[in-house]
């Protein structure tokens, strides 16, 4: 400890360092937005408005272009397809015709510089990756493993997951891709004969059905991101580039207390999807070609001419009868393209949920607007109930295909499952703070004269 009336460690100057940082970059982000705005003004003048008109037309008809590729066959696919590409040329041919397209691009730069600087201001005062409670246990003593060696292309072998474990004391039940079998009931014999870890080295849906019997007999759970694209272990901080890592956590890890997701009783490490991507994953032609399948049956799906009419409630509040539904275990980001797909928390207790209703161009190119758009509901809840038309309606759960009778209730276990992952991991990349030019005005004004005012100034 210092001594009385001395500055604590880092001292007056290291916070006037940190202050000035913060209150440059803010003022950076403003004067750069304020150039990206009047760049085109001192140019263009009067005609900046139409290149704003012509820019965002392009962007909805665009839009628009790809909702016909997506509920269309045969000839008028292909015009829509050709108006997709052509729509976007066109703007960039009218901007260049006009003489203005270098100012376009250093705006759409200059405005690129001003949300990164803006960021990182606002990030400098404290906003970044959520904290995430560690426990600390002893090593498991009897851990068993369950591998499967086509997952993920053979990263099983090729990451020589089978011979680490091993060494480092665990069991490990090699599953054989030819004869299919019940991963859950191998867990739980496992767990009848002693051990005390229960882990996986497969894709989320394999992962979900293990993890669930780990929640069942209350043993940790242990994720080995040997998948394919390994979306749990991303938003748990694991190293996805070499899972033999994951296996560190035997010997030198902790426990996260992490929740799961249930669709009646099937168990979802990451969501259940209810409409048209569930429908498409049900064909048999998927696996083989996924690109050709979906176009296939996506116009039938989206102009409801195919398929259950869904029928969502969120806590008992209605959801507008979506074409597409997705259901996670915690919401994903949906305010940053960069941050889609990822989860910021896992332990929440609150289910994330996605509608999509869209039935015409016009609500397709609002699409555009994110979170505002007409056609999209984003919440969270507790509880989630699907219901349809019919008895039965296609799901898609952590990416497997299921078919379930209705109701589908869809339910949150807050903290239920213990997952041991290594001390050493890359962790979960702090989530990028949203803007907010307000608060930018303020910083960039008010953060020096706030650390001079601490210095007695």
């Amino acid at each position: 400890m210092g001594l009385e009336g001395e500055p604590p460690s880092g001292g007056w100057g290291a916070d006037e360092e940190a202050h000035s940082g913060q209150r440059w970059s803010a003022r950076l982000s403003l004067t750069t937005a304020a150039l990206a705005v009047l760049l085109p003004v001192i140019f263009a003048g009067t005609a900046s408005v139409i290149l704003l008109v012509v820019g965002l037309g392009g962007m909805g008809v665009t839009a628009a272009a790809v909702w016909w590729v997506l509920t269309r066959r045969g000839a008028v696919r292909i015009a829509a397809g050709a108006l997709a590409v052509l729509a976007p040329l066109t703007v960039i041919g009218f901007y260049d015709a006009q003489n203005l397209l270098w100012v376009v691009m250093v705006s759409l730069g200059l405005w690129g510089v001003a949300v990164w600087t803006g960021r990182a201001a606002i990030r400098s005062t404290g906003f970044g990756a959520v904290p995430v409670t560690e426990y600390r246990t002893p090593a498991p003593e009897r851990p068993f493993l369950i591998m499967n060696p086509r997952s993920g292309g053979g990263k099983v072998g090729r990451f020589g997951l089978v011979e680490k474990a091993e060494r480092l004391g665990a069991r490990v039940a090699l599953l054989d891709p030819d004869h299919p079998q019940d991963v859950a009931a191998l867990a739980r014999e496992a767990a009848d004969a002693g051990a005390d870890l229960l882990g996986v080295a497969g894709g989320d849906g394999t992962q979900a059905l293990v993890a669930a019997v780990a929640v069942e007999r209350g043993l940790p759970f242990l994720v080995i991101s040997a998948g394919t694209r390994n979306h749990f272990a991303m938003d748990l901080g694991l190293d996805r580039e070499d899972p033999s890592a994951c296996l560190d956590a035997l010997t030198d890890g902790v426990e996260l207390r992490v929740d799961l997701g249930f669709a009646n009783e099937h168990p979802f490490v990451n969501n259940a999807s209810f409409g048209a991507y569930a429908a498409v994953v049900q064909s048999p032609a998927y696996r083989d070609d996924k690109v050709r399948t979906t176009l296939e049956l996506l116009p039938d799906l989206l102009t409801r001419q195919r398929g259950p009419r869904l029928i969502a409630q969120a806590d008992g509040v209605r959801i507008p009868v979506p074409q597409a539904l997705l259901v996670s275990n915690n919401p994903y980001r949906t305010d940053d393209p960069a941050g889609l797909g990822r989860r910021e928390l896992l332990n929440s207790g609150r289910l994330g949920v996605l509608g999509i209703k869209v039935d015409n161009a016009a609500q397709a190119a609002g699409l555009l607007r994110g979170r505002k758009a007409a056609g999209l509901t984003v919440r969270t809840a507790g509880e989630v109930l699907v219901d349809a038309d019919q008895e039965e309606i296609e799901v898609g759960i952590d990416g497997e295909a299921m078919a379930l009778s209705v109701p589908v209730r869809c339910r949150i276990a807050p903290g239920a499952l213990r997952v041991r992952v290594p001390r050493d991991r890359p962790g979960v990349p702090a989530a990028k703070p949203r803007m907010d030019w307000r608060r930018l005005r303020k910083l960039g004004a008010v953060v020096g004269r706030t650390a001079a005012g601490r210095r007695g100034f």
